[in-house]
């Protein structure tokens, strides 16, 4: 049976005593663009602060306070926007007043990465809730300013404390492990493939699926232990693909590859050769699997790297990590010079 935890949100829980802000709890928002912002004309794209404004009195109940960070769609982030937004979290979280969480307005279409990468790399209390929107800013039934809400909602929530990074998309809440955006365009497109929702933020209630930890979230890979983002790329299986990817991304000085297989994580002969061609030159092999669930596990290898199975470091399977968490965690785990023993140890706890 699960355990829920139920937070219990009705307005005289948010209404602040004595109408100071210093009496609610502060919610930082970082806003990064994506369909939340976009007006659908090309260029022009509502700032934070005007996706905040347009959602009414949720400044009686918590103090918003926002910031621009940038006002792009989700494919132009890049990995150096990623270490400055973690290091702004982390540098907003050790000042004089820091806020109670944080809210993340973001593209949806690499949104789950953008989650996960701060969930590593972000530790504290304070939890982090990424949302975005389905349909543009001024679509008719738009969902970002309801998004956008409920996403503040659960920042401000004790019960959200040490969670970690979270995604809030059409009132689900999402662990940033677990979520993956499974459809294009539908308001449901976000899901957890293995694991389910988190929880649910409901007009009157957020109700989370587990129980609260009982500490503060600790990140795995902090800024400070983080040096220069290697070269780590994904190579596709499927029927007749061959060695010419794989040799080209090993030339191009590629320092891990995550093969996202077929079933449990397996490849054709000439793609496994060339995978065993590459850890012969130092890089690093992840397999993952194309399915969108389950997990890659011993003996779902290509047949080429069956005999290095046993070999701890040379690759490994990620469990049910998808191609592009993986990624993350093999990049990450590269720029902090882990060795191939604790890499294989560090992929083994997912």
């Amino acid at each position: 049976m699960r355990r829920r935890a139920v937070v219990w949100l009705l307005l005289p829980v948010f209404v602040a005593v004595t109408g100071n802000a210093q009496d609610k709890p502060r919610v930082h928002v970082i806003a990064t663009g994506g369909t939340i912002s976009n007006l659908g004309n090309g260029t022009e794209r509502r700032t934070g602060a005007e996706l905040v404004t347009g959602i009414g009195d949720i400044g009686e109940r918590v103090d918003v306070t926002v910031e621009q960070f940038s006002n792009l769609a989700s494919g132009s982030i890049t990995h150096e926007m990623w270490r400055k937004l973690a290091g702004r979290i982390v540098e907003l979280s050790s000042g004089s007043r820091p806020p109670a969480g944080f809210v993340i307005t973001h593209g949806t279409d690499t949104m789950e990465e953008t989650a996960f990468f701060l969930d590593l790399t972000v530790g504290g209390c304070a939890p982090i809730v990424v949302t975005g929107a389905m349909r543009r800013a001024n679509a008719v039934g738009a969902d970002g300013p309801a998004n956008l809400r409920n996403a503040i909602r659960v920042a401000a929530a004790p019960a959200a404390r040490g969670r970690g990074t979270m995604v809030l998309m059409n009132d689900e809440i999402f662990a940033a492990r677990d979520v993956a955006k499974t459809n294009t365009t539908r308001l449901n497109a976000f899901t957890a493939p293995d694991a389910g929702p988190a929880g649910v933020a409901d007009p009157d209630t957020l109700d989370f699926y587990r129980e609260k930890p009982a500490g503060c979230h600790a990140a795995r890979f902090p800024l400070d232990r983080i040096g220069e983002f290697p070269r780590v790329d994904v190579v596709y299986a499927y029927i007749g693909a061959d060695s010419v990817i794989a040799d080209a991304l090993v030339a191009a000085g590629a320092k891990g590859i995550v093969l996202a297989g077929v079933g449990r994580g397996g490849s054709t002969p000439a793609l496994g050769r060339a995978l065993r061609r590459a850890t012969e030159n130092g890089v690093f092999i992840a397999v993952s699997n194309r399915t969108g669930s389950g997990r890659t596990g011993a003996g779902s290898y290509p047949d080429s790297l069956a005999t290095l199975a046993g070999d701890r470091g040379i690759f490994v399977n990620v469990s049910s990590l998808n191609p592009q968490k993986a990624r993350i965690v093999l990049m990450l785990a590269l720029a902090a010079h882990m060795d191939a023993r604790a890499i294989s140890d560090l992929f083994s706890g997912y």
